[in-house]
């Protein structure tokens, strides 16, 4: 079953933390089409 099936993802991840890559890549798998993905310095 796919969670995210036909929904769009902006995937916006931190420097420190998650990236937005990895971010992307999961939100892909559950079956999302990210549309922007981004990692951000958040000071």
């Amino acid at each position: 079953m796919e969670k995210l099936e036909n929904k769009l993802v902006i995937a916006l991840g931190e420097r420190d933390g998650v990236s937005g890559p990895a971010i992307s890549a999961c939100a892909e798998a559950a079956g999302a089409k990210v549309v922007f993905t981004a990692t951000e310095c958040f000071v």
